[in-house]
């Protein structure tokens, strides 16, 4: 029942300030009585128009980036179709040796315990330890093209680096960092080294990101003033099973090389294959970014989001 109290959560919040703060002025754009440290779901938009966060100026169109002009034919058609399909994927985007950097970067920093793994496999905000990581996240190309594809100003936001397969059941990343207005959310996933169907490969639906964003009310989970809804987050999962076989879209799972690049849209249904060989790792970075004209919070846990420039 604890870990159901909101205002356990807004206490912690009250002591991130620095990091809240930025929704203030938003808030009252929007009309909505919120102190920076209260809680926050979808429920709180339905009367919100996301049109008040129009943006002003305009980015770049896709096709006038530096990482459109450069590509290659493969990789602009890929790029083209991000819209229809909800993912792109760009093959060798990373040298081998800025990748063998950032697994050197990683090995260090674990041996000096910088970072840690989290839920046995994650290793989160690596960007914080690490110039070369948060370089790589920021490299003005990349922001600017990102930017052109959410149509916002992309800011780094979350780094996730793994040494083995996710296994991660199927799921949209807009349950766990959700935006208003919806859909202010890029995912991109760098390939540390070979990737086969042997050593937990990723898989997505390819279109899926066209669905509806299924959030806490969608399996009865927005839970009351005081308390966060009861729903094991299996239940989410099931429900997402459900929706896929309603639909009958096809899964594609992703076999890599090592510095293939994939980004994709905050509402495409992804996750992880099993890892069959144990004796492999498969070694990927994460890097999520978010819109900064959105407000960035956690549909499940109903907080906003502890967001810090880098």
């Amino acid at each position: 029942m604890l870990k159901r109290l909101k205002i356990i959560y807004s206490l912690y919040n009250f002591f991130h300030k620095k990091q809240l703060s930025h929704n203030i002025p938003k808030y009252k754009k929007l009309g909505l009585r919120k102190k920076y440290y209260s809680s926050i779901s979808s429920k709180d938009f339905e009367a919100c128009v996301s049109e008040a966060f129009a943006l002003q100026d305009v980015p770049v169109e896709t096709k006038d980036t530096n990482l459109y002009k450069e590509a290659s034919k493969e990789t602009q058609c890929n790029i083209e179709n991000f819209e229809k399909d909800g993912y792109l994927i760009i093959k060798n985007f990373y040298t081998e040796s800025k990748v063998d950097a950032i697994n050197e970067a990683i090995g260090t920093m674990l041996a000096k315990k910088e970072i840690k793994f989290t839920n046995s496999n994650k290793i989160m905000f690596a960007i914080h330890q690490s110039k070369l990581l948060k370089d790589i996240g920021n490299e003005p190309d990349l922001i600017q093209f990102l930017s052109s594809l959410m149509k916002g100003k992309a800011t780094l936001f979350q780094s996730i680096n793994f040494l083995h397969g996710s296994e991660q059941d199927t799921h949209s990343d807009s349950i766990h960092m959700t935006t208003f207005p919806l859909g202010g959310l890029l995912g991109l996933w760098i390939a540390l080294e070979d990737i086969n169907l042997t050593n937990g490969p990723l898989h997505y639906f390819p279109g899926s990101h066209h669905f509806p964003y299924f959030l806490n009310s969608d399996y009865n989970n927005e839970g009351s003033s005081l308390l966060l809804g009861d729903k094991d987050y299996t239940q989410y999962e099931k429900m997402i099973d459900t929706k896929i076989d309603e639909h009958k879209i096809q899964k594609h799972v992703l076999i890599a090389n090592k510095g293939d690049l994939l980004i994709w849209h905050a509402n495409l249904l992804h996750g992880g294959q099993p890892h069959l060989d144990k004796e492999k790792t498969r070694k990927s970075m994460v890097l999520h970014y978010y819109n900064e004209d959105c407000i960035c919070y956690h549909e499940i846990t109903q907080r906003p989001a502890l967001l810090q420039k880098y």
